[in-house]
């Protein structure tokens, strides 16, 4: 990992990073040393000393608290370290949970990490569909539609959205993850499909015809299936990954059975990028309570990833 040749961060703020990050050591009792990268990279300090890559706007050790000051230096982070990914600097990318709700003060115009960072991957250019997928060893989830009001996600569903989706996650299953024949699941919207259009139309009209031209486009898809009895351990056993409407129908399910091991993977980027699968939890901010086994096996999954390039 090497800092961008054209820099452009303030001389002080390598000083001002590793003062944030010794003063939250130094309340946890541990005793870490850290040393700002130089243009050689952290490769070559990594073994003594923890590296860190400078950015402009951080603010003292105060968890759990939010400024509009960090809301700025968590966008300046994640920025700079999809430039050093997409610059070669870096192999892959693995993001820490964000506070959603500061970033919002400072003017942040997308729903959340994923489509973020599909932006920052497009540069000046038009962002692909983002699309983010839960995985814990072979259970695989993918919501259709993300982050979102749950009132929104019936009028934002079409036949193109859900074709464009699989599309992305048969490529991706073949391309980071070595699976070239997926078996790839769709769920049905409403309870048992609609009940014949009494309880909804969207399975008649839109999710059956996607599934069919998809499986016309010869991928080996199976839908729409009810996800009440889809995500049964046996039953989704038998698919690669499944797509759901929505992102409660996806998440719950994965997160059940695997909420401190799963990891978030966000598809169809031009870099790995991989992440924990909870979101922020200020109640354990700064106490050494809160469990890291799903940001180290995102860590993992992104070497993996990126080996199978």
């Amino acid at each position: 990992m090497r800092t961008l040749p054209n820099s452009t961060y303030p001389p002080h703020s390598a000083c001002l990073v590793m003062a944030t990050f010794w003063q939250r050591a130094a309340r946890l009792g541990l005793d870490i040393a850290f040393a700002p990268m130089g243009p050689e990279g952290a490769m070559d300090i990594f073994d003594s000393t923890l590296p860190l890559a400078p950015i402009a706007g951080i603010v003292s050790d105060q968890p759990s608290k939010t400024t509009v000051l960090s809301g700025h230096a968590v966008i300046a982070a994640i920025e700079a370290a999809v430039a050093a990914t997409l610059d070669g600097g870096c192999r892959t990318l693995v993001t820490a949970p964000t506070h959603k709700i500061v970033l919002y003060q400072v003017c942040f115009r997308h729903p959340g990490h994923t489509e973020f960072l599909a932006a920052l991957c497009a540069g000046s250019g038009k962002a692909k569909l983002s699309v983010m997928m839960l995985v814990h060893s072979r259970l695989r989830a993918v919501p259709v539609t993300i982050h979102i009001p749950i009132r929104d996600a019936p009028g934002l569903l079409s036949q193109r959205l859900i074709v464009d989706t699989v599309r992305v996650v048969a490529h991706d299953l073949r391309q980071r993850f070595s699976i070239a024949n997926s078996q790839i699941a769709v769920t049905r919207l409403n309870p048992h499909a609609g009940e014949g259009g009494t309880i909804g139309h969207k399975d008649l009209e839109i999710v059956g015809p996607a599934v069919a031209q998809l499986q016309f486009e010869g991928y080996e898809v199976t839908g729409p299936l009810p996800a009440d009895t889809l995500f049964y351990p046996t039953h989704w056993a038998q698919y690669d990954a499944v797509v759901a409407m929505y992102h409660d129908q996806a998440l719950i399910q994965i997160k059940t059975v695997a909420l401190e091991d799963a990891v978030n993977v966000t598809l169809a980027l031009l870099i790995v990028r991989t992440s924990p699968d909870y979101d922020i939890a200020f109640d354990l901010a700064g106490i050494r309570q809160a469990s890291p086994n799903s940001f180290l096996a995102a860590i993992a999954m992104a070497d993996v990833m990126t080996a199978n390039q």
